[in-house]
């Protein structure tokens, strides 16, 4: 399967500014094209390319190589909407072809504005940088340079088992699983309501360094949301890998809908990513050869994972199940992933997790 990798460029202070210098003209080149595209309504690169080819190159200085993919990179935008003038922000993506960037070892040759230049690569050695496919993009993001690379990741076989390792997805723990195991949101809130007394007092404001600092607030907050689904799903695979489980997850289509929580729990809900999280398992279970089968998720928090009797007076409180037949009691998310767990080995058709 094809991923996308980021890596940091390890550069002085001259392949920086060299690199900057760069991605500036070639934005300012796919501006400049934009402008004639939009204007004329000539979106074909061919066409483009036949009309002002050699002057794209001689008014940003660009290579051959380097005026083709600014080319490309406007054709590629208008392609999904032709209705907006485009325009390319000064510091956006550099897209480089096999040709004018290569990757040997942890070592990149890639060409600027002042010629070719070799500097070191930092990426995960677990990512086969070799299997590189089609285009990579050069991004700047908080002045450092960083190579997005779409890669071809093996698949391992998936194996076929017949126990499963339940998931529930939920708000006093973001997930929980059927070993009994908690991924707990509380540090997750905290973070959530330290963002969002800042967003207030930053919304209030109105200024522009008030609206920069909401902006990279946002980012802050979107990074830590990630990095967090991304070691609960990494976890959660790597369990059932070691286990020669499958995963069970309940189906999340309408998810926000479906839910039914107090109202001051609305806005915990839909703050975080669940559906990220899903993808996050997804496609890191496709790598480990580990199947995951979704299954109805009707009742699973009001059903006792012991005798199955099913009310709403089992789950009065938000982290306790108490079965009002059997008597049973345990905490309600690792109930609910039992019950997933016994759904999807029962009686559910396998649905295989594309990781989309």
């Amino acid at each position: 399967m094809l991923l996308t990798i980021k890596s940091k460029l390890v550069t002085t202070q001259e392949q920086h500014d060299q690199l900057l210098r760069t991605m500036v003209f070639f934005n300012k080149a796919c501006d400049y094209i934009s402008d004639f595209a939009y204007n004329n309504r000539v979106f074909s690169k061919y066409q483009l390319q036949k009309h002002f080819y050699y002057q794209i190159r001689e008014k940003f200085l660009l290579s051959s190589q380097l005026a083709v993919r600014a080319f490309g990179k406007v054709t590629e935008s208008y392609k999904v909407d032709k209705k907006t003038f485009h325009r390319f922000k000064p510091h956006g993506a550099v897209v480089y072809d096999q040709r004018i960037l290569s990757i040997k070892d942890n070592i990149v040759s890639i060409l600027t504005l002042d010629g070719r230049i070799k500097t070191e690569i930092k990426y995960r050695k677990d990512k086969n940088i070799d299997n590189r496919k089609g285009q990579t993009n050069l991004i700047y993001k908080s002045n450092k340079f960083y190579l997005q690379i779409v890669i071809d990741q093996p698949e391992a076989t998936l194996v076929n088992s017949e126990e499963f390792l339940g998931v529930d997805l939920g708000i006093v723990n973001i997930a929980a699983t059927s070993d009994g195991k908690m991924y707990s949101g509380e540090k997750c809130q905290r973070v959530r309501e330290k963002y969002a007394r800042i967003k207030a007092k930053l919304q209030s404001v109105e200024t522009h360094s008030a609206k920069r600092h909401l902006r990279k607030i946002s980012k802050k907050e979107r990074r830590f949301k990630k990095d967090t689904n991304h070691y609960i799903s990494k976890d959660i695979v790597q369990t059932a890998k070691d286990t020669n489980r499958s995963i069970a997850l309940e189906e999340l289509t309408g998810i926000r809908e479906r839910i039914t929580v107090r109202k001051a729990d609305r806005d915990k809900h839909s703050k975080w990513a669940f559906k990220e999280l899903r993808k996050f398992i997804g496609y890191k279970a496709k790598i480990n050869g580990v199947i995951v089968r979704f299954v109805d998720p009707a009742y699973t928090s009001k059903q006792c994972s012991i005798c199955g009797h099913i009310s709403g007076k089992n789950r009065k409180k938000q982290d306790t199940f108490s079965c009002q037949k059997c008597g049973h009691i345990e905490n309600a998310d690792w109930n609910a992933s039992k019950n997933i767990a016994s759904r999807a080995a029962i009686n559910q058709p396998i649905v295989l997790c594309s990781g989309n």
